[in-house]
């Protein structure tokens, strides 16, 4: 799986960025897209508004995770892995038994975007099992990312060279296209392109970047965790350089 969003759409976390600062080793979104059709011949390319890609293969696909894609009403979504409650939410959504996890994630979303303001944790909190998603509405050019709790399902994501975000189960995939510019996506959390990176357990709680750093100085790589002492209300937006500031600090120890 690879979607690739350009920057003024994905809008990721700058923090993804800082290992790979003084490095030019990332790649294009046109060559990490060609990269996943020769890694994967039976890939489908889905091209998107504005230069945006997703695709999918089916090609070593795990049978406890399987993948797809579905587009309805102009909403393109990538599921992988499985709802255990897929009964429960056909039900819930009014939705027939035909009815995949993709199309019943859509209906959630929908769900979510029409009764605004409505809050995405209270969707994405009710979906029971092992699973990652990508949701693009080409309509309002709204992103919609979130992975179970457990983190189940393998899930990355980067920056490629143009400050595009570059989102993939495939570790190869990320590391070529993004070299150091990547972390996987935390458990437990959903991005929202306009609103950015928040926990859907705790929802009123920061969820901060943590670098770790060589005896240098040196940032190696950043990971994402819930600071459960900090509220939302009192810090800055996520991925603005005081933010950053703040995370690096307590790293620091300072």
């Amino acid at each position: 799986m690879l979607a690739v969003f350009a920057k003024a759409i994905g809008k990721p976390p700058e923090e993804l960025r800082l290992p790979a600062m003084g490095s030019n080793n990332s790649k294009t979104p046109e060559e990490i897209v060609q990269k996943f059709q020769s890694l994967w011949p039976d890939s489908a390319v889905y091209n998107l508004p504005h230069g945006n890609f997703m695709a999918l293969s089916h090609e070593d696909e795990s049978p406890i995770h399987p993948r797809c894609i579905v587009v309805l009403d102009d909403i393109f979504c990538i599921f992988m892995g499985a709802l255990a409650n897929i009964a429960e939410l056909r039900h819930h959504y009014g939705l027939p038994r035909q009815a995949t996890e993709a199309m019943i994630v859509i209906e959630a979303y929908k769900a979510l975007r029409d009764r605004a303001p409505y809050p995405p944790d209270q969707v994405v909190k009710h979906l029971d099992g092992k699973f990652a998603f990508i949701i693009f509405d080409a309509k309002t050019y709204t992103l919609f990312i979130a992975r179970d709790r457990e983190g189940s399902v393998k899930f990355q994501w980067g920056m490629a060279r143009d400050g595009s975000l570059v989102c993939s189960d495939d570790p190869t995939i990320i590391r070529e296209g993004c070299g150091q510019a990547c972390a996987a996506f935390p458990p437990g959390c959903i991005f929202i392109n306009g609103s950015g990176l928040t926990s859907f357990d705790h929802p009123l709680h920061k969820v901060q970047a943590v670098a770790h750093e060589d005896d240098s100085g040196n940032i190696l790589s950043v990971y994402f965790q819930v600071d459960l002492y900090t509220k939302i209300p009192s810090i800055p937006r996520t991925g603005s350089a005081a933010n950053w500031a703040d995370a690096v600090a307590e790293v620091k120890g300072e």
